[in-house]
Formats: C-alpha cells, structure tokens, sequence
C-alpha cells in the first residue's frame, strides 16, 4: 500500500498555491489546525501532506512561527486566570484551570 506524495488529480491547486494560502492564513495568526480545516472546507485540499510536504515544514520554511502545544495551553491558563479573578464562585473554569496547571508541570 504506497501512499502517493505528489499532488492528487483531483486537488485543481498546485502546491506552489497551497504553500501561497497556507502563508497567508499563518501570517493572520491562524493557528496550524484551523489552517488545516480552511484547506480543507474553503480550498478542497483534502491533506496539506499531498502538496509534498508537511505544513510545519513549510512555515518554517517562510520564517513563520510554529506554536507549540505548551505556548497554547499557557495562554489558555492566561485567560482562565482573568476569568476566574471576574467570576470567583465559577468552579468548573477551577477546576479545568487545575488541570491546564496539571498539563503544563506534566511536560
């Protein structure tokens, strides 16, 4: 079962197209799974991998930021401090911000 790497017939873009998008969405701040699902919903690209190469490959090839899963759950932490400090009785955003804090020493 050989999987093919090369762009498929049925995707109408090149991948020099794809790679143009995938810029463009990084460069708005969009994060490596929505850019993922825009290809996907918007452009008809079933996987970024069938251009020929993996998106994290091609953001670093454009100097652009990949975020890690840590940067994500630290800003998550973030905005649960905040919500918490406003609504001090809400104890499920606690109780997740427990967990988020359990993530992060976890790693």
């Amino acid at each position: 079962m050989e999987q093919e790497t090369t762009n498929q017939e049925w995707v109408k873009m090149k991948p020099a197209e794809i790679e143009k998008i995938i810029v463009e969405l990084a460069k708005k701040g969009e994060s490596m799974a929505s850019i993922g699902l825009k290809l996907r919903d918007e452009h008809g690209v079933p996987r970024v991998k069938s251009s020929g190469k993996k998106l994290s490959k091609i953001l670093k090839e454009h100097n652009l930021k990949v975020p890690g899963e840590k940067e994500h759950i630290e800003n998550s932490i973030k905005k649960l401090e905040a919500h918490i400090v406003r609504n001090k009785h809400d104890k499920t955003a606690k109780r997740s911000l427990g967990k988020k804090i359990w993530m992060i020493k976890k790693r």
